[in-house]
C-alpha cells in the first residue's frame, strides 16, 4: 500500500535544505543537498509511521499562506 504525502522545503541561512511533512506531526529533517533530502525525509516519514500511535488522526495537508505583518 502507498500514501502520498505533502513535503514543505525551505533553506534556511547556512545553506541546509529543510523539509517538514505537515501531515505528520514532529516530521522533518535537512540535509546539504536537494538528492540527499529527499532520502532523508522518506526515512523520516517511515519513522515516524512506524511511532505514530493508533489513535492519532493524520493531517491533510491543505495549502501554504505568506502573510505579512507591518512593522
Amino acid at each position: 500500500m502507498s500514501r502520498d504525502f505533502s513535503v514543505i522545503i525551505e533553506r534556511d541561512a547556512e545553506g541546509f535544505y529543510v523539509a517538514t511533512v505537515p501531515g505528520l506531526r514532529g516530521c522533518h529533517t535537512q540535509a546539504r543537498s536537494l538528492d540527499q533530502l529527499v532520502d532523508r525525509v522518506k526515512e523520516a516519514i517511515q519513522v515516524c509511521l512506524d511511532t505514530e500511535r493508533e489513535d492519532e488522526i493524520p493531517l491533510d495537508f491543505i495549502g501554504v499562506q505568506k502573510i505579512t505583518l507591518a512593522s
